[in-house]
Order: C-alpha cells, then structure tokens, then sequence
C-alpha cells in the first residue's frame, strides 16, 4: 500500500530534471549504509538515509530510493531477510521518510525563508527519524513478534542505541544537503522557495540586494561527482568502516531477538556479506562488491524513476486543440 502510495506521488514530484538525480540518490544511500560507524561500545550504526532521500527528491520518491536499496542489499548481499522486506520497507523507507519530511517542513515553517535553514532542518529532521524508527520497529514486534522478550525492554534498548545513531545519521544529511544546496539549489526539492537573501549597507541602512548570477554546475557534472564520490565510498572507504554489530543487529543478539534467526535465501550468492566469493584478498573482494552494488543501484534506481515518469507523461491529459 505504502509503495502503491509513493510510486503516484512520485509521479508530481521528479520531473526530467529531478528523475536522474533520484537514481544518484539511491545509488549514494547504498553506499553510505556501508560505512558503518562506531556510536557506542561494541555497537556501531549507519545511515539510514530516509530523511535524506525526501529533503533531496521528495518524500514519495525518497520512499521509493530506500526501498530500491533494500531490496538490493537483499537480492544480491543477502543483507536483510526477503521474507521480511515489508517490514523493512515499512521501518526504514516508510517511516524514516514521512518522519523526517513532516518535521523538516515543520520547521521551514518557523525558520527565516533561508538556504541555511534547509540544512539545520534536515539535521533535526534526520536525528528525529532514526528513534522514530526503532519506535515502529518495537511496535512491529509487538504485533508479530515470535520471541518472549517484553516489547518494553525491545523499546528501551532500541531507542537508546538508535538516538546516537540518530547524531551520525544528522551530520551525514545536513553535510550532503547543504554541498547540494551550494552547487544547485533548485535540484533540491525540499530546498525550493528559498533564497539567500543579501543585503548592502547604504547610508547606514541595510538594503535588500539583487543576488549575483553564478555560475551553476550542470546536472551532469553533479551526477558524475556524485556516483564517483558513491563509487570512493563503497570501494574504498566502506574497508575502514566498524566491524561492530549495527545497533539493530548489537540489541536482536544481546535480548535474544535472533533465537529463530535462519539462513538468508540469498546467503549463496555470489556477493552475500559485501565481498566477492572469487576473490581471496578481503579488501579487494568488498570493494568490488562495493562498486558492483552502487553500480546496480543506480541503474535499478534510475530506470525505475525514469519509468515513473514516463508514466506521469502518458497520463497527462491532452490538450484540447479544438476541431
């Protein structure tokens, strides 16, 4: 129902110049969530990218980019269990992007009509959606949860880890936010309507002044920075990320959530755990996989944009030309 919803509102949001750039958005989720970073002892968390993806796309295609990286990770790297990608979809595409959007439109409506209140609103809205996730996650289990653990002791341990991952998971999106803002603003869908605004002091007096024509990046040139910064990450930087067990994962061992836990479907393929079964050397192996997943994703990501809008064409109405 959720996807259903998201596939038609992402029809009114991307537009020809927006639907490759929704592509790129998926394709740098997917790389991201590689870079695991540490947030307390033996734990470490990673982007869920939510908030990211609906400041920058809109909220229904941001669903949309997370869901697409989901199932990828599933598919090919056996990362998250098939049989539960609705949940998934649900927590970490549905929930972390209607709540970061609600909270970071909530929040241009109180704050000065500025560039820079885009970013300290996509840091709110990026730290408030992590909790809010692990706060759906423990109503799901306590809807179909198969263990006897309390869903209170599952909501404690859950929204504690999952506030300090909320921290690396603002930083990340006010930073990429903010770099898009400065090059191309307009691409920016949450980001529209702003302006800097610029002012002379004359006689004593600030005056408001026309703001200087810049020179823009092109689109291609944002793409092509873009997937090659997605490309650096997953290949080599995602080798430096923390071992560690990501909060979700460190709180399912340690309260005994994973008692029934069974083979991937995918555990056989030929990418399962971010590494490339015929390659021995370990850094090697994940940062091929690494820049097999990105690449998968983009095209995946970009071809399901670009047929949703297409979609949105042919569902135009024709203009009335008259006999």
């Amino acid at each position: 129902m959720a996807l259903a919803v998201s596939l038609r509102g992402a029809r009114r949001e991307l537009d020809e110049r927006t639907a490759p750039l929704a592509g790129l958005v998926a394709a740098f989720i997917f790389a991201a969530q590689m870079l695991n970073f540490p947030v307390a002892a033996g734990t470490s968390g990673h982007l869920l990218g939510g908030a990211l993806a609906a400041i920058l796309v809109g909220p229904c295609t941001g669903v949309l980019c997370v869901s697409v990286v989901l199932l990828m990770q599933g598919v090919l790297f056996a990362d998250g269990g098939l049989t539960a990608l609705g949940v998934d979809v649900t927590d970490m595409a549905v929930t972390t992007t209607v709540v970061s959007y609600a909270v970071f439109r909530a929040l241009l409506a109180v704050l000065p009509r500025k560039r820079r209140s885009a970013t300290v609103a996509s840091f709110v809205a990026a730290l408030v959606s992590v909790p809010a996730a692990a706060v759906v996650f423990t109503l799901l289990y306590a809807i179909g949860g198969t263990t006897d653990v309390s869903p209170g002791k599952v909501a404690t341990a859950m929204i504690g880890v999952h506030v300090l991952v909320g921290i690396g998971e603002a930083v990340i999106t006010a930073l990429t936010v903010s770099a898009v803002i400065a090059v191309r603003p307009d691409l920016v869908h949450g980001a529209r309507g702003l302006r800097q605004r610029l002012t002379l002091r004359v006689n004593s007096v600030l005056v408001d002044a026309p703001a200087p024509v810049a020179a823009r990046t092109s689109r291609r040139a944002l793409w092509v920075t873009g997937l090659v910064t997605s490309l650096l990450l997953a290949g080599f930087v995602s080798f430096y990320a923390s071992s560690n067990p990501d909060g979700l994962e460190k709180v399912a061992h340690d309260k005994g959530l994973d008692a029934k836990e069974r083979e991937h479907a995918a555990a056989d393929s030929p990418l399962a755990d971010y590494g490339v079964k015929s390659v021995s050397d370990a850094r090697l192996s994940g940062g091929l996989a690494g820049v097999i997943g990105v690449g998968v994703t983009v095209v995946a990501g970009s071809a399901v944009f670009w047929a949703v809008r297409r979609r949105r064409g042919s569902d135009a109405s024709p203009v009335n030309t008259g006999p």
